[in-house]
């Protein structure tokens, strides 16, 4: 199971890096492989501002369909439009090619709730 030391990690399975007062945010190596085959990723958020812990778009599996959750509050300033034609770049490369959304923080103590690598790793077992 891939978990960069780098990033900080959720209970809901995103993960971020950090860069200044940006974030990228996408899901985990273990939240892909849980969801299987990845068709498709929606994200309509892009330019809104929003809290912690709200939906920022959703992502279909071949099995299910799960929201994504906003890790810290802030702007939705981008989405990776590559994964519309490509959504198996989440699973083939989660940390990578697969990123979702670049946030723009609002509050960037919200960043200290949330797992470093080792947590994260206890928390999947």
């Amino acid at each position: 199971m891939n978990v960069p030391a780098e990033l900080k990690y959720t209970k809901d399975h995103e993960w971020i890096r950090v860069d200044g007062n940006t974030v990228t945010i996408g899901i985990t190596d273990f939240a892909q492989g849980e969801l299987g085959d990845i068709v498709y990723v929606e994200v309509e958020t892009e330019g809104e501002t929003l809290a912690q812990e709200e939906v920022f778009g959703t992502v279909e599996a071949v099995k299910t369909v799960s929201d994504l959750f906003m890790p810290v509050s802030g702007e939705v300033t981008a989405f990776n439009e590559a994964i519309e034609s490509a959504p198996e770049s989440v699973n083939n490369d989660p940390y990578g090619d697969g990123w979702m959304i670049k946030v723009e923080l609002s509050d960037a103590s919200e960043l200290d709730a949330l797992l470093t690598a080792d947590q994260y790793k206890e928390l999947i077992g």
